[in-house]
């Protein structure tokens, strides 16, 4: 989603950041329910409410029959409008979707740092089709080659796309249900309805992450 348009975190925000960072040393958990049968990665981005635009960042794998921490937790950055409820994410609405899912691919403007994702290098013609009345809505288009549809949304934005993951939001490109959801590193503010972290967190984030182990992101807000 677009994010030409950098917003300035609040005081008081800024001050709740605080109380999810930390080392990311192991403590085990009680398993999380209703993830695939092949998941043993799992990332929780839990927001303190719908309305706030930041969220607890925490990555577990599975060991055995246990959930042992293996990043965070940290502070994310999330949508500026919060996060919206379970189904109700709409394009534009500057919200980040509730639920769980699975990655599709990695990318960036920067070279490869050696994930295990299938990674895609982001040019000038690279962009994101972000029109709900388009064929290719919600899909990376090579604009040379193909229609992208009106306001795509460019891949070479930097800092945010230097490196990131498509979270696999909206896989069946329904159309208005939002696109462009996306793992990124973070600009010093809310994004458009994506997950951003620092540079160094999210590289050790993408690192970390393995295709064969099926990994999820479950977004939620803490009740």
């Amino acid at each position: 989603m677009r994010r030409s348009v950098t917003i300035a975190c609040l005081v008081a925000a800024s001050a709740a950041l605080c109380l999810f960072t930390g080392p990311a040393v192991a403590a085990a958990t009680r398993p999380p329910a209703s993830l695939p049968h092949d998941t043993t990665q799992l990332i929780r981005v839990v927001a303190p409410s719908y309305g706030a635009t930041y969220a607890r960042f925490t990555g577990y794998s599975k060991v055995g029959r246990r959930w042992v921490r293996a990043l965070g937790p940290w502070t994310a950055e999330i949508g500026y409008n919060g996060m919206a409820p379970p189904g109700a994410k709409r394009e534009g609405d500057g919200r980040t979707p509730s639920g769980t899912y699975g990655f599709e691919f990695d990318f960036g403007v920067w070279p490869n740092p050696g994930v295990a994702f299938p990674f895609r290098r982001a040019h000038s013609y690279d962009v994101w089709d972000d029109d709900p009345s388009s064929s290719r809505y919600n899909e990376w288009v090579n604009e040379r080659r193909h229609n992208p549809g009106a306001n795509p949304e460019p891949m070479d934005q930097l800092p945010a796309y230097g490196l990131g993951a498509v979270i696999a939001y909206n896989t069946a490109r329904v159309p208005g249900l939002g696109s462009a959801i996306f793992l990124h590193v973070g600009t010093g503010g809310p994004t458009a309805g994506c997950v951003s972290l620092p540079v160094y967190r999210l590289r050790k984030t993408l690192l970390w992450l393995r295709p064969g182990n099926d990994p999820q992101i479950r977004m939620r807000v803490s009740f």
